[in-house]
């Protein structure tokens, strides 16, 4: 697992540019997947910003090492997690992102991390009265380059149906659909938008998108692509408040 990425430096916006009003603005943030790459330099942008990170974790080590980057998490598998039992975890969060996935691995891994995770996270959000909710989703172009075996092919249908099982949810939902994930360093560039060409995005940058995401509430209820791009993240997010 990646460590969490150190606070200076890091690809979205550093701590001296945070302003009065996003100090204000701190969250309460569980995470599920956040031992994964993605998850992990998520939590150290919305850490950076002063906000309270949680997450799920499936083993002791995963804890140990979160715990020492000041990140408290908890053990379970949402593989396996009935919504009551994730419930019981979200007291007091404000918002629920979901960035686990199988990465279109064995189908019963896809059915439950990809597909019945994400359902039991979006019923535990109900239950717990959890606002909004954040899914990190799949570019459908994406690798259409090559040919998919049933396993990959199984992987974009299940994508396919929890986006729709998010989209008809009563919760302030938001789908992210990032191009090809890479693990070279961000620029704090992107395009964002309903439509984006797939291409490749640097790992740092989607975390520090998603952040920022977060932390504008007027942007709700919107399926948003990202790719790699020439517009800073901060004038890509506010582009999209509708």
């Amino acid at each position: 697992m990646p460590g969490l990425p150190g606070l200076p430096g890091l690809p979205g916006r550093g701590l001296s540019e945070l302003t009065s009003e996003d100090e204000e603005r701190v969250m309460k943030v569980f995470v599920i997947g956040i031992s994964g790459s993605v998850g992990s330099l998520l939590a150290g942008e919305l850490t950076a910003r002063g906000d309270a990170v949680t997450g799920l974790v499936r083993r002791e080590d995963q804890r140990a090492e979160l715990a020492s980057r000041h990140v408290d998490v908890r053990i379970g598998d949402i593989g396996g997690m009935t919504a009551d039992s994730l419930a019981s975890l979200l007291e007091g969060i404000e918002a629920l992102v979901y960035t686990a996935g199988s990465n279109g691995g064995r189908r019963e891994v896809t059915d439950a991390v990809d597909g019945e995770g994400v359902r039991t996270a979006l019923d535990a959000a109900r239950l717990a009265g959890v606002p909004r909710f954040a899914l990190v989703s799949v570019l459908p172009e994406a690798w259409r380059e090559r040919a998919l075996d049933d396993h990959e092919e199984h992987y974009f249908a299940v994508k396919k149906l929890t986006e729709v099982a998010v989209s008809e949810s009563a919760l302030d939902w938001l789908i992210l659909r990032p191009s090809l994930l890479v693990d070279r360093p961000g620029s704090g560039r992107v395009a964002l938008g309903p439509a984006q060409l797939h291409g490749e995005i640097p790992r740092e940058d989607v975390a520090a998108t998603l952040a920022e995401l977060l932390h504008e509430p007027r942007i709700g209820r919107q399926i948003l692509e990202l790719n790699e791009g020439e517009t800073p993240i901060v004038s890509a997010v506010r582009a999209q408040v509708r």
